[in-house]
């Protein structure tokens, strides 16, 4: 009987961060690429003068910076918390400027449950701090994490 309980899932719990962060790291950092690939300033150009964000070009390396950068970030656990506060804010300008208007799930194209499910992991991360599998935790680099530290 003791197989079937959930105690032994407590023991995992560790874990969870390292999850969320790798899988929003990875997604993250695949968008960022794909916008440096295409060019961070056509991208500017294209879609976000489209929508009618304020300086475009920069805003386009802006994005792109913090999505690869963050990503990556997100994925080693350095300055986690930072990362996923910036990933954060670009994710819900994205969502209010395109996805908004479509909805949780569009009819056709992405609506905004994958923005919604990124922003959900960015959360953990910025509440729950990086875990102990991160780079933040060995070079001392959480100071909000006083749980850890004890």
């Amino acid at each position: 009987m003791n197989a079937l309980s959930l105690s032994s899932m407590g023991r995992l719990a560790d874990f969870a961060p390292l999850f969320a962060r790798v899988i929003v790291g990875v997604i993250m950092t695949a968008h960022g690429w794909q916008k440096l690939v295409g060019g961070p300033g056509a991208f500017g150009e294209s879609t976000l003068a489209a929508l009618g964000v304020p300086l475009p070009v920069l805003m386009g390396f802006v994005v792109t910076l913090v999505e690869l950068v963050g990503g990556i970030f997100l994925i080693v656990g350095l300055l986690s918390r930072l990362s996923a506060l910036l990933l954060t804010v670009n994710l819900v300008v994205a969502t209010l400027l395109v996805k908004v208007d479509l909805g949780l799930i569009a009819a056709e194209g992405a609506g905004a449950e994958l923005d919604l499910a990124l922003i959900a992991g960015l959360v953990v991360v910025l509440l729950a701090g990086p875990g102990k599998l991160a780079l933040d935790r060995v070079l001392g680099l959480d100071p909000f994490n006083e749980r850890e530290r004890r």
